[in-house]
């Protein structure tokens, strides 16, 4: 049997790799700066760049710059609709972050080895957790993390916790998971970054599936034992509601 072709493949990858170099610290960038940046080739380079111009979805200033091109706006508009939350649903957000004291509220999905932030609604505390949406986090640290991992098995949470920093992963993020599992319920102080904590809960689709993680986030120092337990109904409620809301990812 003939090897698969897997140069479309790479060619896509390539091509997704090198617009994310783009980012809101590096809103323009030079064919020199891509390459440099990705390692490639520079005529590989050239060639992936003169593609997505064509595709519109990178523009040459004139000045030896790229900046994202015209085609992403319609593409951007897209997502923001389909990931925008209802009113109802940024409403139960506002509520848990109020019962909580003030805390952030983030909602979290899971994209291949990282969770991403996909709504939110910031606290009201002076020192507090702060996430934009669209911001990629780790998927082997985190309460949002370990309820996103709660239905996988020990081989893929073991190939999420290979890229955590250390060998004691797989087994601390399989226990962690199978906690929030149990629980429906996660909790976590100090995994991603110190001094910061977080609680989560799942959300589920009409079809039972695991859809989302919506969690609170802030200093360690205001989630103790005694305060995880007063945000737990509130958070539990929220996630409820979401579920019932069927809303994540659009409702088209």
């Amino acid at each position: 049997m003939p090897e698969p072709d897997v140069g479309g493949v790479r060619s896509v990858q390539r091509a997704v790799d090198l617009l994310a170099l783009f980012d809101t610290e590096h809103p323009s960038r030079s064919v020199r700066e891509l390459v440099d940046a990705t390692g490639l080739p520079k005529t590989t380079v050239v060639r992936l760049v003169h593609t997505l111009e064509q595709c519109g979805l990178l523009w040459s200033r004139g000045d030896g710059h790229l900046v994202p091109g015209t085609g992403l706006l319609r593409w951007a508009e897209l997502a923001g609709r389909t990931w925008q939350l209802p009113e109802e649903a940024l409403r139960r957000l506002a509520e848990l972050s109020e019962a909580s004291g003030g805390e952030t509220v983030s909602v979290y999905v899971r994209q291949q080895n990282t969770r991403v932030c996909v709504a939110r609604h910031e606290g009201t505390r002076t020192v507090r957790h702060v996430v934009r949406i669209g911001a990629e986090m780790p998927l082997w640290s985190g309460a949002a993390s370990h309820v996103l991992l709660s239905r996988s098995d020990r081989a893929e949470v073991a190939a999420v916790a290979s890229r955590a920093p250390g060998d004691e992963w797989e087994e601390r993020l399989w226990e962690h998971t199978r906690k929030a599992a149990a629980d429906g319920i996660a909790v976590s102080h100090g995994e991603r970054e110190l001094g910061v904590s977080g609680v989560a809960a799942p959300v589920f689709a009409a079809s039972g599936s695991l859809t989302a993680a919506v969690a609170l986030g802030g200093p360690t120092t205001r989630f103790t034992d005694d305060a995880v337990a007063g945000f737990a109904p509130a958070l539990l409620d929220t996630a409820r509601a979401l579920t019932t809301l069927d809303c994540i990812g659009g409702t088209a």
